[in-house]
């Protein structure tokens, strides 16, 4: 005979969100942040854009470029400056207006990576700032190969922290125990050819370049809240952690200007 309780049933335990939720829930969450991530994130320095060169054989001058994951803008910019014809490939409502309103005659079509909306052997360079980590490069490789014309090249890059500053490397410290999370997307030497191509399908050549920018901590703070791992988890548990950051920072930095050190990770490969 069955009996009563006088306790309700327990509700079932919330479903933890699978890694591809996750990932997905953070690739989409810049959307909301477009404006604060066009205002403070890093740009990129001139160097690069030599390596790039001279990695592709080819001079950006006159090069059919797409720019995928262009986010704002703060690549294709830079390479629409170089004298190259770029498209941009945007997949987000947010990023897209954003760059629309800052890059006026540059255009911008929708799509991303896995799938993109551009014609069969019809560029010479496709880039990937900040962007091939969102892709599926089992989809993202035959597009990029598909894409290309002969002789022409991908290019990948990331901006990451230099390892070897020490106050880069405590905040990083802070970050992940505040967060509860690994951030080894973001880790000086993470992005290899193993990773960053598991088919093998790619030969690609990597490049390491070092530069720094001068801001502001109001700026610092805004750039490391502009991340994804930021933006997924609350304005409450942000803030929090951003005011307890400033501590930190004011202590380092006591004229308010903050030295930023990064390592550009390129890497590129041309297909034959």
């Amino acid at each position: 005979m069955a009996t009563s309780s006088s306790h309700p049933p327990a509700d079932p335990a919330p479903a933890r969100a699978s890694a591809t939720e996750v990932h997905t829930a953070r690739a989409h969450s810049f959307n909301a942040a477009a404006a604060q991530y066009a205002a403070n994130r890093p740009s990129y320095p001139a160097a690069l854009f030599d390596a790039v060169e001279a990695l592709a054989r080819r001079p950006l001058a006159g090069a059919r470029v797409a720019d995928v994951g262009a986010g704002t803008g703060i690549a294709t910019a830079l390479l629409h400056a170089r004298g190259a014809d770029v498209v941009a490939v945007e997949p987000g409502d947010g990023m897209a207006a954003q760059f629309r309103r800052a890059l006026t005659d540059v255009p911008v079509v929708r799509g991303d990576g896995n799938r993109l909306p551009l014609a069969t052997s019809s560029m010479d360079l496709l880039t990937y700032a900040q962007s091939w980590h969102w892709t599926d490069p089992a989809r993202a490789v035959p597009e990029a190969l598909r894409v290309l014309r002969p002789g022409g090249a991908l290019a990948l890059w990331w901006n990451t922290s230099a390892p070897d500053v020490p106050w880069l490397a405590a905040q990083s410290v802070r970050i992940e125990r505040h967060f509860g999370i690994e951030r080894t997307g973001e880790r000086y030497g993470a992005f290899r050819p193993t990773t960053a191509d598991p088919t093998g399908a790619l030969d690609l050549t990597g490049r390491r370049v070092r530069w720094s920018r001068r801001v502001p901590v109001d700026v610092h703070l805004a750039n490391i809240g502009s991340h994804s791992v930021f933006l997924v988890q609350g304005a409450e548990s942000a803030a929090a952690f951003l005011a307890e950051e400033r501590r930190h920072l004011d202590a380092v930095f006591p004229d308010g200007i903050v030295e930023e050190a990064y390592v550009v990770e390129l890497m590129v490969a041309i297909r034959p």
